[in-house]
């Protein structure tokens, strides 16, 4: 089963999916750019589902602007499964973060009574600082009591295997984590050592103005997908601010579909395509 704000549903059922992106998004980072327009926010739902687009993971977490009162509407209203996160993102995110010692009994308390199916954490750029380990365990012991998977925003696409070392000496297996920004830090050696361990690997962002990895998504994905992984691989939009939007002056969610799709199932072939936009985050989001 996967939980979705509208309660569990098969895995089976979750169609073609975003498996990384936002619907709702507030930060002290981003002043001015929050992502708070219920309209622009279903237009979003319903270009993507247009082009066939079945489920949307927003991986907003705690303290950050998910409004999950408006969550259960937009699905209904758009017919798209929202899975939605509980979660610690970097302290510099926040005003006043949760204590420590408390965040593993907010995220079960969040996961078994708001219909929410991720843990969202967050690593340090290139390495594992305090605040990152602690959020960690503590989405370790929420992931035990759970059985939800824990997706890792990794800054620059670094730091994966410190974050995977973490969280197998707290037990969580691999195949129950997803990295999330991988391609950012394109090492294709680093990627396959992180791959081997078995953790699912979010590609997210693509064609977004500040980052300039794009043109090397496809290569690798084809290299991972050589190397046998492909039964480990994501795709997603992270739209995180409102100018990103189709509705505004970026690609938006229906990227995934209108453009990007196309080109994975000529250069990777429609069987892998299906795997990384269908059945790959079936596997990952399951309970």
């Amino acid at each position: 089963m996967i939980r979705t704000v509208l309660g569990d549903i098969p895995s089976t059922d979750l169609g073609v999916c975003d498996a990384h992106d936002h619907l709702f998004l507030r930060s002290p980072l981003l002043p001015g750019q929050e992502l708070a327009d219920p309209g622009a926010a279903l237009t979003e739902l319903r270009s993507f589902a247009a082009l066939g687009g079945g489920a949307v993971v927003q991986w907003t977490p705690w303290g950050m602007g998910r409004r999950l009162a408006e969550l259960p509407a937009l699905s209904r209203e758009s017919g798209v499964h929202i899975i939605v996160a509980t979660g610690l993102h970097q302290a510099k995110h926040y005003e006043q973060p949760p204590k420590y010692e408390d965040l593993a009994d907010l995220f079960v308390h969040e996961l078994t009574t708001r219909n929410l199916g991720l843990i969202k954490t967050a690593g340090a750029y290139h390495r594992v600082d305090d605040h990152t380990r602690r959020v960690l365990v503590a989405a370790a012991e929420a992931h035990h009591r759970t059985g939800v998977p824990i997706a890792v925003h990794l800054e620059g696409g670094t730091a994966a295997l410190e974050i995977l070392n973490v969280l197998r000496n707290e037990g969580v297996p691999a195949d129950r984590v997803i990295l999330g920004h991988l391609g950012r830090f394109p090492d294709e050696r680093l990627q396959r050592q992180a791959a081997e361990q078995g953790p699912y690997l979010a590609f997210d962002g693509p064609s977004r103005s500040h980052h300039t990895t794009d043109w090397r998504l496809i290569d690798q994905l084809e290299a991972l997908t050589k190397a046998g992984h492909e039964d480990q691989l994501l795709l997603g939009g992270d739209t995180v601010t409102a100018t990103a939007r189709s509705t505004s002056d970026g690609p938006g969610m229906q990227y995934l579909l209108s453009t990007l799709k196309p080109r994975l199932d000529k250069e990777l072939g429609p069987k892998v395509a299906e795997k990384i936009y269908v059945t790959n985050p079936a596997n990952a989001l399951s309970l």
